[in-house]
């Protein structure tokens, strides 16, 4: 276990949590956009930002990269952490004007004025699309291209990727909207990506669902796939229906075996 202290109380938890986790669990809230607990943490925004003073030195850092130590102090709310945070927040907000969850942020900073010329982007380029793609999906059908102004996400050569199976994960995880998915009848289409895949059609009740691409992802790294057959055709409310049936007729004939 490690013991530390976060806006002055004493904290102890278990060694490899970050400073984020660790201020999660006595119900601390650092402001995030670039994290997400299903994939590793990157600190690409810089909102989570926080003091931390080791040894008498005190330096300004993410919470969500930052892991726990032995004597460390936190602080997550003092006048450096705020400047800075407001700083970050405002050349965001000047990227991305139009951004709910920049907004947001903005307005609970105090941030009404904005110095820097404004865009009008939606991209934040946190990556959380990224590596939810290559971590949890393992689709690896996109990632970071070119430098500095020019950064951006991308799919390899920026041409229509094979490897997209279009499962929509890199939307859900996006943080700002910029990711946006159209499904039209037996179509996905993916702007951002140059993407459009075929949907299959549930087989019980004739609703489109997921792409035919995702489906044969799924049974592709399926060893059991036999057992799986029955609900790869069918939509996620059908499947739902189908399991219902199954534990109500399981629990009828145990209560009838047991009388």
């Amino acid at each position: 276990m490690v013991k530390l202290v976060i806006d002055g109380k004493e904290v102890e938890v278990e060694e490899g949590l970050s400073v984020l986790e660790a201020a999660k669990r006595i119900g601390v809230k650092i402001p995030t956009l670039c994290y997400h607990p299903a994939v590793s943490a990157y600190g690409a925004c810089r909102v989570c930002t926080v003091e931390v003073i080791r040894k008498g030195w005190s330096r300004l850092t993410a919470a969500c990269t930052y892991p726990v130590q032995d004597g460390i102090e936190v602080k997550t709310n003092s006048e450096k952490v705020i400047k800075a945070r407001r700083l970050i927040i405002e050349m965001l907000l000047a990227r991305c004007p139009n951004v709910k969850a920049i907004q947001e942020l903005a307005r609970e900073m105090g941030l009404d004025k904005v110095r820097f010329p404004q865009e009008d982007k939606e991209c934040i380029l946190c990556g959380l699309c990224v590596r939810v793609c290559s971590e949890v999906i393992g689709a690896n059908a996109i990632g970071f291209a070119s430098r500095g102004l020019e950064r951006k996400v991308t799919t390899p050569f920026e041409i229509e990727p094979d490897t997209c199976i279009g499962c929509g994960a890199c939307a859900v995880v996006c943080p700002t909207g910029a990711i946006k998915i159209e499904d039209i009848e037996d179509k996905r289409k993916i702007d951002m990506w140059s993407r459009k895949l075929e949907r299959v059609r549930c087989e019980r009740c004739g609703r489109y669902f997921f792409t035919k691409a995702m489906v044969d992802y799924v049974k592709a790294r399926n060893e059991k796939i036999e057992k799986l057959q029955e609900f790869l055709n069918l939509c996620p409310d059908c499947r739902r229906e189908i399991l219902k049936d199954k534990l109500r007729v399981t629990k009828e004939t145990t209560t009838l075996h047991r009388t």
